[in-house]
């Protein structure tokens, strides 16, 4: 069997998170395998300390925290995390949730995690896609802006039929030569 990698988070700089590394040296978790966040809030995907112990992880290490929220953002940025240390070989136990991937339960409960996750993104597509349909039936243009206007991509076909080179008429424009190539082919 690999290490136990602990990980403890806090949001603000004045938390404290001496439950989480209590309970986590409870649990085995040595002080040199213990990796911390202070400040990081959840949602952000930069977490240094979460970074750092994601690099050592090797297969056979078991990542525990405290809680499932101290590690993921949401069930999906879990369940694609635990999915993403399910491939390189390497556990994750939570302490006070139940999950346990090396056990049964634990992988119940992470397969739990998973569906829902799957459930989740499918849900968040079928919204995007609606509220983009319906955003078309109003009239509403969905999708990146064109960098040219219709009247730019004319003054760039114009200029093309002049002979002047894309290079030349993307900088008149003040676009990459590959949008006046689409725009003028």
């Amino acid at each position: 069997m690999g290490r136990l990698l602990g990980y403890a988070r806090v949001s603000t700089d004045d938390q404290d998170m001496t439950l989480q590394l209590d309970a986590l040296r409870a649990a085995g978790v040595a002080d040199v395998d213990l990796f911390t966040d202070h400040g990081v809030s959840g949602a952000q995907t930069a977490r240094p300390g979460l970074d750092r112990l994601l690099s050592v992880a090797v297969a056979g290490d078991v990542i525990t925290v405290w809680r499932l929220d101290r590690l993921g953002r949401s069930v999906v940025h879990l369940a694609t995390l635990a999915e993403e240390l399910r491939g390189r070989g390497v556990g994750l136990r939570s302490l006070t949730d139940g999950v346990d991937t090396s056990t049964a339960t634990g992988r119940l409960v992470y397969g739990l995690l998973s569906t829902l996750a799957e459930f989740e993104r499918e849900t968040i597509r079928e919204r995007v896609k609606a509220g983009m349909q319906a955003a078309k039936k109003r009239g509403v243009s969905v999708g990146r802006r064109k960098a040219l206007t219709t009247a730019q991509a004319k003054h760039a076909r114009a200029l093309r039929a002049e002979g002047r080179s894309c290079a030349e008429v993307a900088a008149l424009l003040g676009v990459d030569r590959t949008t006046v190539w689409r725009a003028t082919r």
